[in-house]
């Protein structure tokens, strides 16, 4: 599958392992060897900016989307390639989508498996064919893996649908996978035009 952008979801914090944001730059600095662009959530701090910053370093495309009442608290990235102010958090996660054609999840807090847990979601309801990567850095995301393993043993998920979420340990094994992935063979449960 040919990926031009990969939308990225991670924290405005970089976490207590120097792993995290070792991991963030790689990821970006990967992205933009690959000339993939990077859409993020606007932010200089954090993963966030440590993603925007590698892949800049790196001469690539990256492309933020913020809220103006984030805009502020999150000190807005000054040297993207695009910076697109929006009203609402709807219309950032929105736009972030319209604008990648694949995701993927760093570690990061409530927001960031929000996001994750949003285009997981469109997936399995038909919305979109994209690819979704989780990055298990540091075995950030064992916890989560292991619930959603555990929803499906209990017959809450489909095993087509877990199945739809790439986990990896390293950038490069996760692009890698990303892609090579295809779309679970799944019915869908709306029109996206209907929504």
């Amino acid at each position: 599958m040919k990926l031009k952008s990969i939308c990225v979801y991670c924290g405005s914090s970089t976490g207590v392992r120097p792993d995290y944001a070792a991991a963030a730059k790689a990821t970006g600095r990967l992205l933009a060897e690959r000339g993939i662009g990077v859409v993020f959530g606007g932010g200089s701090v954090g993963m966030m900016g440590a993603v925007a910053d590698a892949a800049l370093e790196m001469k690539g495309e990256v492309v933020g989307v913020i809220p103006h009442a984030l805009a502020a608290r999150e000190v807005d990235h000054p040297g993207l390639t695009a910076l697109h102010k929006v009203d609402t958090m709807h219309e950032r996660k929105a736009l972030m989508a319209e604008l990648s054609d694949g995701f993927i999840a760093l570690p990061g807090g409530l927001g960031t498996l929000e996001e994750l847990m949003e285009v997981w979601t469109w997936v399995q309801l038909g919305v979109h064919r994209s690819p979704i990567g989780l990055l298990n850095v540091a075995g950030y995301f064992d916890g989560l893996i292991g619930f959603v393993d555990h929803a499906v043993a209990e017959g809450f998920v489909r095993p087509m649908h877990r199945d739809a979420l790439v986990v990896a340990d390293t950038p490069l094994a996760l692009l890698d996978a990303l892609t090579g992935w295809q779309p679970p063979d799944v019915p869908h449960w709306l029109d996206p035009d209907e929504l």
